[in-house]
């Protein structure tokens, strides 16, 4: 009876106990939100989700990033945690595309205002392209650098001054015969508007004439500006030409030291990569050239000898003016060979025109279908639209000159591009290499 005792008394202490502190609990809590709020406050038990993470409370979720829970009741702490996830990535993409197009805006500011040295530069590197397998061969066949290169350069300078020799004297040659027949072609225009569906009178066409030579004679002041602005035209063309020829010769004899000296201006971890890069964008530019001087090359023979046959007078120069403007992909070959189809309509008449026109849409096609694929194809690996919009936007910012090199930049840059490419490719694969390999250590 003593040890029941003693058990009934101790269970009456525990419950005396517990009535005595929910009491002391209730004179600290007056409120109830006071207690609530002291509830929350405790730390809850968290229980393991099944990615190994552990599950947060209420409160946790409410004070959470809105959206990356799902939706919860509350407004985010940070108003930047309501923002959502792709709008984020879109501003910050796009503050980074407007400070890119700035720096482009200002590079091509630059190269506007300095363009003279600019296309001297992209001409003396084009024709180094060209010239420089030559100088590599000599030099392989025992011949000093300086040698090599001296002789590569006159002997391509001989080339060009014995090119335009040749197009001076059959202009010189045939120009009495070819002013006779613009002048007979002039006499079958005019009596054509006469007798033609127009019914103009002799009368209406002198006055024409008239008018032509009265604007001739009140703009001579312009006329005679724009004398003055041919002759600056010509002042800047020899000194670019200088420039360009000056610029070709030091890249034949020291290019690869130039490089170097190029590299040694660029950040540290920068040069390790564009030292691979560099040579394989030279390949690149040579293999271009070098085969557009051959496509320009047959597409100048061909539709040389079809407007010979033709008649047409100035066949040789339409055909150095068309493997000029052959350096002008897909379209430079047909924009210059419109000169043959005006000089066939003049002197000719429409039918050996329209001749001539056909023989320069098939060279065309055969250039664009089967030798720029074979030639160039291996060399410049960008889609014909990326050609075509590539010789437009350089027309658009550098006539001439910039549809002239416009194509062969795309090409270089996705060279380079392609190289840094899979040497950051190649450098991922030996650092997970490396690291698959410390962890079966640490293992």
């Amino acid at each position: 009876m003593s040890g029941a005792g003693a058990l009934a008394s101790r269970l009456v202490a525990a419950l005396a106990e517990r009535r005595r502190a929910a009491r002391a609990v209730e004179e600290q809590v007056a409120d109830p939100d006071d207690f609530l709020l002291s509830m929350e406050q405790v730390p809850a038990p968290r229980s393991p989700l099944p990615d190994g993470s552990e599950r947060r409370s209420g409160a946790e979720r409410t004070q959470a990033p809105y959206g990356r829970e799902g939706v919860v009741p509350g407004r985010p702490a940070d108003p930047v945690d309501a923002v959502p996830w792709t709008l984020r990535v879109a501003a910050e993409c796009t503050w980074r595309l407007l400070l890119l197009a700035a720096a482009l805006y200002l590079v091509f500011r630059v190269v506007d205002m300095l363009r003279l040295v600019a296309f001297a530069v992209l001409a003396a590197l084009l024709i180094s392209a060209l010239l420089e397998p030559t100088v590599s061969w000599l030099r392989r066949h025992g011949v000093p650098r300086s040698l090599a290169a001296a002789a590569t350069f006159l002997s391509g300078l001989a080339g060009i001054g014995l090119v335009g020799w040749f197009v001076v004297w059959q202009v010189s040659t045939n120009l009495n015969s070819v002013t006779g027949k613009v002048q007979a072609g002039v006499n079958q225009l005019r009596e054509w508007l006469v007798t033609g569906p127009l019914h103009l009178t002799q009368q209406q066409i002198n006055d024409f004439a008239k008018q032509i030579t009265n604007a001739i004679g009140t703009n001579s002041d312009q006329i005679t500006s724009a004398g003055f602005t041919g002759v600056t035209i010509a002042v800047e063309v020899l000194t670019g030409v200088l420039l360009a020829a000056f610029t070709t010769f030091f890249l034949l004899y020291d290019g690869a030291r130039i490089w170097s000296w190029l590299l040694r201006g660029l950040p540290r971890h920068s040069r390790y990569a564009l030292a691979g890069a560099g040579p394989k964008a030279w390949a690149t530019l040579t293999a271009y050239v070098r085969g557009t001087v051959c496509v320009a090359f047959i597409d100048a023979l061909c539709i040389g000898i079809g407007i010979q046959l033709l008649g047409v007078p100035l066949a040789m120069p339409l055909a150095v003016i068309v493997f000029l403007g052959a350096f002008v992909p897909l379209v430079g070959a047909l924009v210059t060979g419109t000169i043959a189809v005006l000089i066939a309509l003049v002197t000719q008449g429409p039918f050996i025109a329209l001749m001539v026109l056909v023989v320069l849409v098939a060279v065309q096609n055969i250039e664009g279908h089967l030798l720029q694929p074979l030639i160039l194809g291996r060399a410049v690996r960008v889609h014909p639209l990326g050609v075509v919009l590539g010789v437009a936007t350089g027309s658009i910012i550098g006539g001439i000159g910039g549809a002239i090199v416009a194509v062969p930049l795309i090409a270089v840059t996705n060279t380079v591009v392609s190289h840094l490419r899979q040497r950051n490719a190649a450098g991922q694969q030996v650092f997970e290499a490396l690291e698959a390999a410390r962890g079966a250590a640490e293992r």
